[in-house]
């Protein structure tokens, strides 16, 4: 574990901005000087590489062996405040919140609205017409299909917002 250095967060701003679009790193790892950076903390694994990165709310993103980003709650909500909608949203109806926001997964019956440039195994931020966040999670359709479908599930939730542990 250690304090988040101007570099590392300029790497990690970067991959964010390449998966979410610009202006996602910025959101996600916000500059404002050497005091933000050092409320930003990076538990590493044992060969140095970031995995997660936590503020005092709660954890923002895991960086997976991939090269991607998974969210935290805090993660989602710092996106839905900072990206235009609905980029990076899939928007369900009020019969959803309460089983999105213990952590199950959004269906795409309930779908209302979602990004378009969404495709399966992106990493997306379940909200309500208002853009509250109820759970971030795993696109498991793509957005046409989420718009199109009356069953199956749209979204596997990783992390609903009702959830302690974020």
């Amino acid at each position: 574990m250690s304090e988040a250095s101007g570099e590392d967060l300029a790497e990690l701003r970067t991959v964010a901005d390449y998966q979410f679009g610009g202006g996602a790193g910025a959101a996600l790892f916000p500059r404002g000087g050497e005091s933000a950076a050092e409320r930003l903390t990076i538990h590493r694994s044992t060969s140095g590489r970031p995995r997660q990165v936590v503020a005092p709310e709660g954890r923002i993103a895991t960086y997976v062996t991939d090269g991607r980003f998974t969210l935290g709650v805090v993660g989602g909500r710092r996106l839905v405040a900072a990206l235009d909608r609905p980029t990076a949203r899939v928007v369900v109806g009020d019969e959803s919140a309460p089983f999105v926001r213990e952590g199950k997964n959004a269906f795409a019956k309930f779908v209302r609205e979602v990004d378009p440039a969404v495709r399966p195994g992106d990493e997306v931020a379940v909200v309500l017409d208002d853009d509250t966040v109820l759970g971030v999670g795993r696109a498991e359709l793509s957005a046409d299909a989420m718009a199109d479908f009356e069953t199956g599930m749209a979204v596997k939730v990783r992390a609903g917002a009702g959830d302690d542990e974020e």
